[in-house]
């Protein structure tokens, strides 16, 4: 795409200035002048200056496609080290739902080294077919040799969908492919749905701070392409009866190497946690604003040491300061879907109860009866939770011990 000011058309009058949210017009010798660096091409300056015709985005027309063209659901298999990210797993499980609904194949792509075993086994998942790229230098991630291959992928195989999870990995480099591939992205979904009858994906995501939820489409462009939230769907289940294809590219290493020619891995440090990823807990135990200061959290802590779950928050303890935003649960947090999560002192606002409403079994625990937490809750104690806690605490580490 390009953006073109027409210096006879423009007169200076800076209503495109006024109407640029990225600060990146401003006016010389009476004329629009338009920082590249910081324009993403949203037309608002071409709105603006209607009256004149000043200012014109044109858009390559190689770039244009029929997305007729496009057919099938495709997801990006994240792994690390050989093993499969849990996030894929629920990628495939909603990629076969949104292929069912179209009528269409569910294609996995995976990238790394000697995973043919698993690669096959992704067909038990859901997978109709397995693309899967092959070579030593890709068992780490870079952005631009993902970038490269999954490109590569889609301008052969044409999906008219293609998924990735909401992890570091899938936010690095999925926006390259959207950008590369005249994709439609829509980031941090918390929810798909396909219209079958415009064969349109559905992403919806949190707007305004999570104040509000949006449904975004792309009709124009293709693939449609989302990145999805960990643990907001369910994961595939394994049905060993599936049968499907699997094809396997070998990927040359010069052809890597000529790819990777800015970047250089030169040191991979694995972080040492030392508390229990909620992301991944099947346990959760979380404190809100009814905990009253940062010292009470220690009862959020030892319950959850007990059980051997993971500690979490609620936005407002966060934004006290009482606990890092790592533990946050929520919209603007992370969302989580244990067995079992304890809200301690959480009065449960809407931002809070969508990021953990997926839970299999709720406790809940609150002064106020009417709190909205409840109204989710499989098991409500109305009461004060710094009584509460070191009772609970108790009587587990009592039926442990026994």
């Amino acid at each position: 795409m390009g953006i073109n000011v027409s210096l006879e058309k423009c007169v200076g009058c800076s209503l495109c200035v006024k109407a640029c949210g990225q600060n990146a017009i401003t006016i010389a010798d009476k004329k629009a002048v338009i920082d590249m660096a910081k324009c993403n091409m949203c037309s608002a300056c071409v709105e603006a200056c209607k009256k004149f015709g000043a200012i014109t985005i044109t858009k390559d027309s190689s770039a244009k496609i029929d997305v007729n063209d496009y057919k099938n659901v495709a997801v990006f298999i994240e792994q690390h080290e050989g093993k499969v990210a849990g996030v894929s797993y629920e990628m495939l499980g909603e990629g076969r739902k949104l292929a069912n609904d179209l009528g269409e194949k569910l294609v996995a792509v995976l990238l790394g080294s000697q995973m043919n075993d698993v690669a096959a086994d992704l067909v038990k998942y859901g997978a109709d077919k397995v693309v899967y790229f092959d070579s030593p230098e890709l068992v780490q991630f870079r952005d631009d040799t993902y970038t490269a291959l999954v490109c590569e992928f889609v301008e052969s195989d044409k999906p008219s969908i293609l998924l990735a999870g909401a992890t570091a990995v899938g936010r690095s480099f999925v926006p390259k492919i959207a950008a590369r591939v005249w994709g439609g992205l829509t980031a941090d979904c918390t929810k798909l749905e396909v219209d079958t009858k415009r064969r349109l994906l559905l992403g919806t995501r949190p707007a305004f701070g999570g104040n509000l939820m949006a449904t975004i489409i792309a009709p124009h462009h293709r693939p449609q392409i989302a990145t999805v939230r960990h643990k907001v769907m369910k994961a595939a289940a394994r049905d060993e009866s599936r049968s499907g294809e699997v094809a396997v590219i070998t990927v040359d290493a010069a052809k890597i190497a000529k790819i990777n020619e800015r970047t250089k891995i030169l040191d991979i440090v694995k972080e040492v946690a030392t508390t229990v990823n909620i992301a991944e807990a099947d346990i959760i135990v979380s404190g809100g604003r009814g905990m009253g200061n940062a010292q009470n959290f220690s009862l959020i802590r030892d319950l959850a040491q007990a059980l051997g779950g993971a500690i979490g928050a609620s936005r407002a303890a966060v934004d006290s300061e009482w606990i890092p935003y790592s533990h946050q649960v929520g919209q603007t947090g992370k969302t989580v879907c244990p067995k079992l999560y304890i809200a301690c002192g959480i009065s449960g606002s809407v931002q809070h109860m969508a990021g953990m409403q997926s839970s299999d079994f709720i406790i809940a625990i609150n002064k106020d009866p009417n709190a909205d937490i409840f109204q989710i809750a499989n098991l409500g104690i109305v009461g004060d939770a710094l009584e509460i806690l070191p009772e609970l605490t108790k009587a587990f580490k009592e039926k442990v011990c026994a």
